[in-house]
């Protein structure tokens, strides 16, 4: 296995070595929000709405790099949130699916939209709401915080947490596995 994956002095493909294999084969990338590209924390207001959602900066960079080499990021959430819609367009996210409760179904309209099997993607998912849209993905990814259920059926843990690196540490891997994070820091060091 090619040690080019390291990720804060540890190498997470270590305990998942088939997660190497999986990302170079990649053509889109669907996460979950809460708990995902957020730490999971949900804030709620005086007027009993959702006020705050924190998302890190890098995964946002991460999710701009695979859409520089063809390869889409979706969002699926049970959640409804403005915050959500916000950060998506800011990113150029284009297939966004939210208050989803069936996430299966949601990620096979989106699948049949790009005429891709779930064979193709990512999932990134926390908590067993994403089971039914994880199942059949070719790279099943669970955050570092992941409920232990969804660990165990991962084919990849993350060693950071939703919401403080774990997309991009996602990001990461699949552009190294598909060799092309190289010539992308490259350009960003010229």
């Amino acid at each position: 296995m090619p040690n080019a994956f390291n990720t804060h002095n540890t190498n997470p493909l270590a305990k998942y070595p088939q997660a190497w294999e999986r990302a170079g084969k990649v053509k889109l990338l669907v996460l979950d929000v809460d708990g995902v590209l957020t730490d999971g924390q949900v804030w709620i207001g005086a007027d009993g709405k959702e006020s705050v959602k924190a998302y890190d900066i890098q995964d946002g960079l991460g999710i701009k790099l695979l859409e520089q080499c063809g390869i889409p990021t979706a969002i699926i959430t049970g959640r409804n949130s403005k915050m959500v819609l916000a950060r998506c367009e800011e990113l150029g996210i284009k297939h966004v699916h939210m208050g989803v409760e069936n996430k299966a179904i949601a990620l096979n309209q989106i699948l049949k939209s790009l005429g891709m099997s779930s064979t193709d993607c990512a999932v990134m998912g926390d908590d067993w709401p994403d089971f039914q849209m994880m199942k059949n993905a070719g790279l099943r990814i669970c955050p570092a915080q992941g409920h232990e259920a969804v660990k165990e059926f991962a084919h990849f843990v993350t060693a950071l947490p939703g919401g403080h690196g774990a997309v991009r540490e996602v990001c990461d891997l699949i552009l190294k596995a598909q060799d092309r994070y190289g010539e992308l820091l490259t350009k960003a060091r010229a």
